[in-house]
């Protein structure tokens, strides 16, 4: 059983800048496929960032690109996702996911991809 707790979340103001951070319970961790996703109210779940399992390549959203920035610590179990430059679009909740190593060759941007998932983190950016 995989559980992921996400934490970080919060009120942040446009232009500024927020950290969130993904607990995994799992001694599989350094072998999984992590990634951040998010859902805004009214809109479907969508794709932020992905992270293969030693953190050497990512892969990011083109609404984020050159804003946030995904890395993990595998000692740790964690998975982080540094958000700068925010902007009030950014208002939606944050999910931690994840998946098996070969997701990040196959697809990573897929929500189908990610068999475990995190509760949730609200992020609220205001202008």
């Amino acid at each position: 059983q995989v559980h992921l707790a996400e934490s970080g979340g919060g009120l942040g103001q446009a232009g500024g800048s927020l950290r969130l951070s993904c607990a995994a319970s799992t001694p599989t961790f350094d072998l999984n496929t992590m990634a951040w996703f998010r859902q805004a109210p009214g809109k479907e779940r969508e794709f932020v960032a992905a992270i293969s399992w030693n953190g050497a390549r990512t892969g990011y959203a083109d609404s984020v690109k050159g804003r946030f920035t995904i890395s993990r610590d595998n000692a740790k179990n964690l998975v982080y996702l540094q958000m700068n430059s925010l902007k009030t679009e950014d208002t939606a909740v944050y999910y931690c996911a994840a998946g098996s190593g070969g997701a990040f060759n196959s697809g990573f941007s897929s929500a189908r991809k990610y068999e475990y998932w995190g509760q949730g983190t609200q992020v609220t950016v205001s202008s």
